[in-house]
């Protein structure tokens, strides 16, 4: 019966190790994404935000794009929906550090919507509670 035991004990350890360490190789480094839109952007029209081609949000008037992003190159691409006076899409690249933040502001002029980075820290852009 002691021996029944030990296997099950040793089973459980085994167990125990192999899913710590997969757990720790499942974590992929991350950097921060922040999408901001400026207020006159309007309030009928939303910032329709891609990363790598894919929409992950339509950031709508007094909210805000707050998320992890995966290290390596991205390309972002911000457009205005509905975009009833068909105005092209603008994007930029941004090579994410893990641990990094990335504030930008989805800005309208003109016809034309660009994301334009912040200059203020992640602590300045905090105090903002934006």
């Amino acid at each position: 019966m002691s021996t029944a035991c030990s296997y099950t004990a040793r089973f459980f350890l085994i167990l125990v190790f192999f899913s710590a360490v997969s757990a720790d190789g499942a974590t992929e480094p991350s950097g921060r994404l922040i999408v901001i839109r400026v207020a006159n952007f309007g309030w009928n029209v939303a910032a329709n935000l891609k990363i790598d081609g894919r929409t992950v949000a339509n950031i709508v008037q007094g909210r805000k794009y707050d998320h992890p992003i995966s290290a390596g190159r991205h390309l972002l691409t911000i457009s205005a929906v509905p975009n009833i006076i068909m105005s092209e899409p603008s994007s930029l690249t941004v090579n994410v550090r893990p641990g990094a933040t990335y504030i930008f502001t989805a800005m309208w002029d003109s016809y034309h919507v660009y994301l334009q980075p912040t200059t203020l820290s992640p602590a300045e852009f905090a105090r903002l509670g934006l």
